[in-house]
């Protein structure tokens, strides 16, 4: 049984994930959301991440609505972090993309699949947070 301390230290972990304003923050923030919706797990066979937008586009009308907000979210964290209005134009037009296919029924979840705008909406915030936030960079090897 976990001790309440090594529980104490988990909860301390993921607060600023919640609601951190800091750019380290913003960064895990926009992940977590990037790997539930595109990334939750692997199909075995063909190695393909897939996450949550695929499954919410089987579910009519609400499901892409929920998933169109989700991204919409995330250009709300890039306005917050101060990208170029450019930029969020671009990273709408990916949420916009996305919403726009996921609406044809069963096509749509094939072609999420395939267009993960959620992923290309993080990397242009990493960009961002790299080059303005140079303190909160990752170094990925």
């Amino acid at each position: 049984m976990p001790s309440q301390a090594n529980d104490d230290v988990a909860l301390i972990d993921f607060i600023p994930i919640i609601g951190g304003r800091k750019p380290a923050d913003v960064r895990k923030r926009v992940e977590a959301i990037e790997k539930l919706l595109e990334g939750l797990f692997v199909i075995p066979v063909i190695n393909r991440r897939i996450g949550l937008d695929v499954f919410l586009d089987m579910i009519p009308i609400g499901g892409d609505t929920v998933a169109t907000i989700i991204g919409a979210y995330m250009v709300w964290e890039a306005r917050n972090l101060g990208m170029s209005k450019f930029t969020m134009v671009k990273m709408m037009g990916h949420v916009g993309i996305n919403a726009m296919v996921g609406i044809v029924p069963f096509a749509g979840p094939v072609a999420t699949f395939f267009y993960r705008s959620n992923t290309y909406n993080l990397n242009l915030i990493k960009k961002h947070l790299d080059k303005h936030h140079p303190a909160g960079a990752v170094v990925e090897g």
